[in-house]
C-alpha cells in the first residue's frame, strides 16, 4: 500500500505558459475542445467535485446566473466534471441550468494532468475518485493566465469577487502573475 509520504506531486501548471488539452463532451451534443475557444479576453474553465457536492451545486448555479457579466467582459465560460452524462443531465434538470456549457466525463488522468486535486469518496453518495474544485482563466492565445486550485468543497473563487478583479484588470492588460517558480 502507497503512504501519503510516498506519493508524489503533479507538475505545477505556470501562468504564461500553454494551456493543457483539454477536450470534453458537453450536454449539448457536442465536444467541447479549449483550444477552438475564441473569447475576446478569456476562457473560464470551472472544474467542479461533481453532482454529488451540494456546495458545487450552489456554486455552478451561481455561475449560471452570472454568466451574462461574464460575457460582458468578454469571457466564456464552461464546468466540467467527472460526473457521468446521465448524472450530469440529472444535475442540469435538477439545477435549472440553462446557460453554461456543462462538460462531463473527465478522467482522472486529465484531472491530473490539469493538476487538480483528487480525493477518494468516503460516503454513500460520493463517487469512487472526484476532482476537487478549481478556476481557470485562459487567454485567447491559450496561455494560463489564472489559477486557483482548491482542496476542498470550500475552496473556491466568489464568482462577485472575480467579476470586480476582471473588471479592473482587462482595461489595464494587467501582467501575468505567478510565472516564477525557481
Amino acid at each position: 500500500m502507497i503512504t501519503q509520504a510516498q506519493k508524489t506531486t503533479s507538475t505545477k501548471l505556470i501562468m504564461g505558459n500553454p494551456a493543457p488539452p483539454l477536450e470534453v463532451s458537453t450536454l449539448n451534443g457536442g465536444v467541447w475542445k479549449l483550444i477552438d475557444q475564441a473569447p475576446e479576453q478569456y476562457t473560464m474553465v470551472v472544474f467542479y467535485r461533481g453532482s454529488h457536492c451540494p456546495v458545487c451545486q450552489q456554486h455552478i448555479i451561481d455561475l449560471n446566473r452570472k454568466l451574462d457579466a461574464f460575457k460582458k467582459l468578454g469571457v466564456s465560460a464552461i464546468a466540467i466534471s467527472g460526473d457521468t452524462q446521465e448524472q450530469t443531465k440529472q444535475f442540469q434538470e435538477k439545477a435549472s441550468l440553462q446557460q453554461v456549457t456543462i462538460g462531463y466525463g473527465l478522467t482522472p488522468e486529465e484531472m491530473r494532468h490539469w493538476g487538480l486535486y483528487l480525493s477518494q469518496g468516503h460516503f454513500e453518495h460520493e463517487p469512487a475518485l472526484f476532482s476537487e474544485p478549481a478556476l481557470f482563466l485562459i487567454k485567447p492565445d491559450n496561455r494560463l493566465y489564472f489559477a486557483n486550485i482548491g482542496t476542498h468543497p470550500f475552496s473556491r473563487v466568489d464568482f462577485d469577487f472575480l467579476l470586480q478583479g476582471l473588471e479592473y484588470i482587462i482595461p489595464r492588460n494587467y501582467p501575468f502573475r505567478g510565472t516564477e517558480w525557481d
